[in-house]
């Protein structure tokens, strides 16, 4: 495992293709913000991970309610500029 420091507003780049920014920190959370293709699927681990279940589940194709060959929805990337209002 690589193990980085990054301070706010400070990156990471992966393959070139995948950007990884701290955008805010407070207390105990880290919130970033991913940049990546359209067509590289980005998860948390446990969403990950109830996917690869359901994938198991149902002799790995296609997740329940999935309709298929259903076009994807565009990911709504957000400008790493934009910042959202302190809580």
């Amino acid at each position: 495992m690589l193990i980085l420091s990054r301070k706010l507003n400070e990156s990471i780049i992966i393959d070139g293709k995948i950007v990884v920014k701290v955008l805010r920190i407070d207390k105990d959370t880290v919130k970033l913000g991913i940049q990546a293709p359209a067509e590289l699927p980005v998860h948390r681990e446990e969403i990950h991970d109830a996917i690869q279940r359901s994938k198991a589940q149902n002799g790995g194709g296609q997740c329940p309610g999935a309709k298929p060959n259903a076009p994807q929805q565009p990911r709504q990337e957000k400008n790493f500029s934009e910042t959202e209002p302190k809580k």
